[in-house]
């Protein structure tokens, strides 16, 4: 089929809206009509190369949810009018890592590097006579996906797209962060630096978590006021001044957990984060940093002799189809205040807006919605 896309051609250059043209689903995969894109940081980092693409022009979007309209050969586990949301990392379900409980770290994440389908390694979509690569194998910068069926996870139909498309990427990160890597207890002080879309999932879990007091740090005074509307006890502008008042609010004993959720970590920031990490606990980096970076800072004798815990976090940490579906029976349930991260829409061809605004600061997270328009082949 032909249609649109956002495509990337080189590093620093601004999105461009193409005609592409998709080919129908072979065996194991699914042609998906996106309702809904979310734009994620990731997707930026391609722009300044601080993520590496597999090769340009590479098609961008990997949060989206829609409508699977057409199934290829021995797909017996979705069906035509399912709705579903995109795994940015596919899951075999066979593999030894998704054998032992880790679907996040599946074997099969390395072909995503590749651009090419898992199912026989070639290229699924063409613009201007070239074949073009998908983030992740996905490509919800487009009104139509074809991704293989690993790639796909259904969602309950009642949760509005806008919202189910974040619950692939920055809903599950924030949420397993918490639960799962940072293992948030009933009584912990847990500090959040960074109030964007996994961010602010990551104060919506803590508060389920149980979580004693939920600090935030956030430059930016309406992220801060929206954090602590959200279950935030307190809120501060930067680290230094967290510092201080962790310490004064815990007798010097600060955080049990921290989660860095900021749009492209620092290593000189690092220590900082560890400083806040009291005795003992962990800090979770739930958001990647420019690959071509190795300098970091930090106080290396205080991590062994305070026993502290730096780790990191792919995806949900776990299994996201249960993650979603967990995430999903919450949301309707009124646990998950989701409604409130999606703070601005666009429509496809205002997709360096929304990159423009996510840089500025003027949104928790910015979805591009499609539209018969869109989808009209």
């Amino acid at each position: 089929m032909k249609t649109r896309g956002a495509l990337l051609w080189g590093v620093d250059e601004p999105w461009s809206v193409d005609e592409i043209e998709i080919d129908d689903p072979r065996r194991d995969e699914v042609t998906v009509r996106l309702e809904a894109a979310g734009l994620c940081r990731s997707d930026h980092h391609l722009t300044t190369g601080a993520l590496p693409a597999s090769g340009t022009p590479i098609l961008g979007g990997h949060e989206g949810a829609g409508v699977v309209v057409a199934v290829g050969a021995d797909v017996d586990d979705l069906a035509v009018g399912q709705h579903v949301v995109l795994a940015c990392v596919p899951s075999c379900r066979q593999c030894s890592w998704c054998q032992a409980g880790h679907p996040n770290l599946c074997e099969r994440a390395g072909s995503m590097h590749s651009g090419r389908s898992i199912s026989d390694s070639s290229f699924r979509i063409r613009a201007r006579g070239r074949d073009v690569s998908a983030v992740s194998l996905l490509g919800a910068f487009s009104p139509y996906a074809v991704v293989h069926r690993a790639s796909v996870v259904p969602v309950d139909a009642a949760v509005p797209f806008e919202v189910a498309c974040l619950l692939g990427c920055a809903v599950a990160t924030g949420w397993g962060a918490v639960t799962r890597s940072a293992r948030v207890r009933p009584g912990d002080d847990v500090v959040v630096i960074g109030a964007g879309g996994v961010g602010m999932s990551a104060v919506l879990a803590a508060v389920v978590a149980g979580a004693r007091r939920i600090i935030v740090v956030e430059p930016l005074e309406w992220k801060r006021d929206r954090a602590l509307k959200s279950g935030a006890t307190h809120a501060y502008p930067d680290t230094s001044t967290a510092i201080m008042e962790v310490a004064a609010l815990t007798g010097g004993f600060m955080a049990h957990r921290v989660i860095v959720a900021v749009g492209e970590p620092l290593g000189k920031d690092l220590d900082s984060w560890m400083i806040l990490t009291g005795k003992g606990g962990r800090c979770v980096l739930a958001s990647i940093a420019d690959t071509r970076s190795f300098d970091v800072t930090v106080h290396l004798a205080l991590q062994v002799l305070m026993q502290k815990r730096l780790q990191g976090i792919v995806n949900s940490g776990g299994d996201l189809r249960h993650d979603v579906a967990l995430l999903a029976a919450m949301y309707r349930m009124g646990r998950l205040d989701l409604d409130g991260l999606v703070t601005r829409s666009y429509r496809l061809d205002d997709i360096n807006d929304g990159f423009r605004d996510m840089l500025a600061g003027n949104v928790i997270r910015g979805v591009i919605r499609y539209t018969e328009d869109d989808w009209a082949l």
